[in-house]
């Protein structure tokens, strides 16, 4: 077997043809995968930046989410706490009707007078079984005067 020998020269003196085709598609291909390593690494680096960018909006996005909620939280509460007070309302409201209806039965009977006494309705008794359609409450000015 022949060895194959290489002179230090430079050029192609001294080179057997067939193996300067070789070295040049290994060169060629060494260059073709150095470009698709290049290529490579760029689109990760990419995909690192759209992820990294992705990560900022998404915590963007959450810090707003939080935001809302937090407000929606806080004007839950208030309306809870306002709710709370309209109940209470309601009930005092309710027994001081149940009072002056009970005064205007024993004047009825005492007197002997024929008193119309307005009913409780049931809204007041059971306020979350609200009558559809809502009705709004009329009052006088008689009534606004004597309360």
């Amino acid at each position: 077997m022949a060895s194959i020998q290489r002179t230090a020269s430079s050029g192609s003196e001294g080179v057997d043809p067939r193996y300067s085709d070789f070295d040049e598609r290994k060169r060629k291909r060494m260059l073709s995968n150095r470009e698709s390593a290049r290529r490579s690494r760029m689109k990760k680096q990419k995909q690192l930046e759209d992820l990294a960018s992705e990560i900022g909006r998404l915590k963007n996005e959450n810090s707003q989410l939080f935001q809302s909620i937090k407000a929606k939280e806080e004007a839950y509460a208030e309306i809870e706490s306002v709710n709370n007070v309209l109940r209470a309302q309601t009930k005092e409201l309710t027994d001081r009707l149940r009072f002056l209806n009970s005064i205007l039965e024993i004047a009825e009977e005492v007197c002997g007078l024929s008193v119309e006494i307005p009913e409780i309705p049931d809204a007041l008794l059971n306020p979350w079984q609200l009558p559809l359609p809502m009705q709004s409450i009329m009052a006088s000015a008689v009534d606004m005067i004597m309360h």
